[in-house]
Parts: structure tokens; sequence; C-alpha cells
């Protein structure tokens, strides 16, 4: 079934395709999600149900990343299947049960709080499901997969909070974490080496099937670790190997040959962030560094990078418009990937600076999703500029 036919004419433009409104809504909440964890930090707010550094992990990644993953998914399964995902009135049920999810870890109600957050990836892996079984799409099953797996792992995170299971609720958030590095290591292999390939005359980003399958192995291998608690120098030795796989697999994508092009060299300076994360925490595993250095290295370089990259680059595509980063694109790219140094080096060089570098870091990460919301909410919110539905 083509585009055209999934989506009636009179549907607003802000409900036609999935990236529209989660990628506002992600944008929206990055800027001020961070801003408020940092006044919590500095001991300005305190927040009920989900507080401190738990309700900071939290929405980071089942609130504003996974917002950008559904909606990420909603668009490309339309195309990957040719079939329709949610849009008009069951998008908006969508975005309104994850604005719901957000509001309820703020309130004393934390069994709603559990039932809504687990609810909202649950209903987006059946809402692909769907598509991709009618297609018989099976190379893109495992995204249903990967959605099932963070339904369990939030779940997880909320029964461990409301003392249902024995299990420390950073367990759900680490194992959600994997499954989110897992994603992209995925979707950075399928779409990197293409974007440079295409974008860039001669360079010759490579691939190497054996390479490919040792990347994946390594974030598989590092899910298992997780899932049974390994730690110590066995951990250390699984994180070093995967850091030196993606950092090989990296190099073979030319990363050098991007610098002239932003939409090119933003998915490259993210995903380095990736074999980072891996020897920090192998680093931290051996007690050398702070753990939440590597985490962040992960969370705010390499999601955060390939977030505001993919962002861009989509909302581009996708209203018709040419794939050329602008300048608010470029301040974007540049304050993101700013804010990940910013937090990853000045702990890492001076520990006693911790605090201000986490208030750094969280306004210039506000500052870039802030901009990009500003700068993409006429773009999201209107029709394609070539007439085409979508």
């Amino acid at each position: 079934m083509p585009e055209q036919a999934t989506v009636p004419a009179q549907t607003p433009a802000l409900w036609r395709n999935g990236f529209r409104p989660f990628y506002l809504l992600a944008s929206v909440f990055a800027a001020l999600s961070v801003a408020l964890w940092a006044l919590q930090l500095a001991g300005v707010l305190v927040r009920p149900y989900l507080a401190g550094a738990l309700w900071h992990a939290h929405e980071l990644l089942f609130g504003f990343t996974l917002a950008v993953v559904v909606g990420f998914l909603f668009t490309a399964g339309r195309n990957w299947s040719n079939r329709p995902t949610p849009s008009g009135l069951s998008l908006a049920a969508f975005a309104a049960l994850w604005v719901a999810a957000r509001v309820l870890v703020l309130t004393p109600f934390g069994w709603a709080a559990a039932l809504v957050n687990t609810a909202f990836p649950l209903a987006a892996a059946v809402a692909l499901a769907i598509p991709f079984l009618a297609a018989r799409n099976r190379r893109n099953y495992f995204f249903v997969a990967m959605l099932v797996l963070i339904a369990a792992a939030v779940l997880a995170v909320h029964l461990a909070q409301l003392e249902v299971i024995a299990l420390p609720a950073w367990l759900g958030i680490q194992v959600a974490l994997d499954a989110v590095l897992l994603i992209m290591t995925v979707m950075a292999g399928r779409v990197i080496p293409m974007f440079t390939n295409n974008g860039i005359a001669g360079a010759n980003a490579t691939l190497r099937p054996w390479l490919e399958k040792a990347a994946l192995g390594s974030v598989l291998v590092l899910l298992l670790a997780d899932t049974l608690q390994l730690g110590g120098l066995a951990l250390a030795l699984v994180l070093a190997l995967g850091s030196a796989v993606h950092l090989v697999r990296w190099w073979l994508w030319q990363p050098w040959k991007t610098l002239r092009t932003p939409l090119v060299w933003v998915l490259h300076a993210a995903y380095l962030w990736i074999p980072v994360y891996l020897a920090l925490r192998g680093a931290a595993a051996l007690g050398l560094v702070a753990a939440s250095v590597a985490t962040h290295a992960l969370t705010v370089g390499a999601i955060g990078g390939l977030v505001i990259g993919m962002m861009t680059r989509t909302a581009r595509g996708h209203t018709g418009r040419p794939l050329l980063a602008d300048r608010a694109d470029v301040a974007c790219y540049v304050l993101v990937l700013a804010a990940a140094v910013v937090r990853v080096a000045v702990p890492l060089a001076a520990p006693a600076a911790t605090l201000h570098a986490v208030l750094g870091s969280a306004a210039l990460w506000s500052a870039g999703f802030g901009l990009y919301a500003l700068r993409y909410w006429p773009v999201l919110s209107r029709a394609r500029v070539d007439g085409k539905a979508g």
C-alpha cells in the first residue's frame, strides 16, 4: 500500500508521521528535563515518586530517548513495510500516552506511573509488529523485540522501586541502556556508511561483514553480562574488546573525510562516543574512573549526538527540504557534543569540579535541544514544502 493511501488528506501535518510529534516532544523535553535535573542536583527541586539520579536516568532513557526511537521507527517502519503506521488520532494517542508517563513519574502515584511507562513501549511494539508481520519484513522484527525488552526493563525499574521485586532499580536502567546501544549499533551500521558514501564523493566508507557481526555480538555479550550482573575483570575484558571492535568499525567509515559535511560528521562524532563509553566503563569496572563518567559518554555523547544528527536529517528529508545542515543545525550539533565533552572530560581531569561540569553540560544540552525545538517547530508542524504526503 503506498504511503499516500495510508494518511487521510485532512490529517493535520503534525499528526501525519511519527517523527513530527515525537521529535518535537523529545526536543522540548530534553531542553527542560536536564535543566530540571540540574536544579534538583543543586538542591533547588525535590521530586516525589522517582527522585534524584534514578529520575534523571529514567527520563533520559524512557522519556527523551524512547520518544525519538518510536518517532523514528514509526516513520521508517512505514517505508520499510510499505504499510501504515500510526497517524492522525492514533498517533496523537501515542503522544498523549508518552506525556502522561512523563507527568506520572512526578506524582506520588507509583503504580500508575509503572503501568503507563510500561504501556508506551509495548503499544509501540504492537504498532510496529502489525505492518512488519503483514509485509513479512523479517529484517526489522529486531526493533519490535527491542521495544519489548525496553518495556520489560522499565517495568523492572518500577517494580524494584515499588519493592515488589528484590532487584536493584538500576539493573533495569542498565539493561535498557544496552538495548538502546544495540539499536544504535544496528542503525549506525545501516545509515552512517551509506550517508557518508552518498554525501561525500570518494569517501569509500567500508563495511566488513565479520566486523559488523563482531560489533553487534559485543553489545549482545554486554547485555548478557549486565543481565547476569557480571563485574570486575571479566566485565572489563568484555568492554575492552567491544571498544576495540567499535573503534575499528568507526575508522573504516573514513570519518576524516566528512569534516566539510556537518550532516554527516555529526553522526561520526557521535558514534565515536560508543568506543569511548565502552573503554571508560571498562575502566570503571576496575575502579579507575567514576561509573557516571562512562555512562554520560554514552547518554550525552552517543545518544545525544546521534539523536540530534538524525532528528535534523530526518526532519529535513521527510519534509522535502535539502539535506544540507544550516547554521542553526550546526549550532545544535556543537552544543550537544560540547555538553558531552564537558560532562565527561572535566570530571576526569578535575573531579572536584564535577558539579560545575554537570551544570555546564546541562546548560549546553538544554541550549542545543531548545534551539532544535525553536528551529524545527514550524518545520514539523507544517506540510511538506514539496507538496508530497508525509
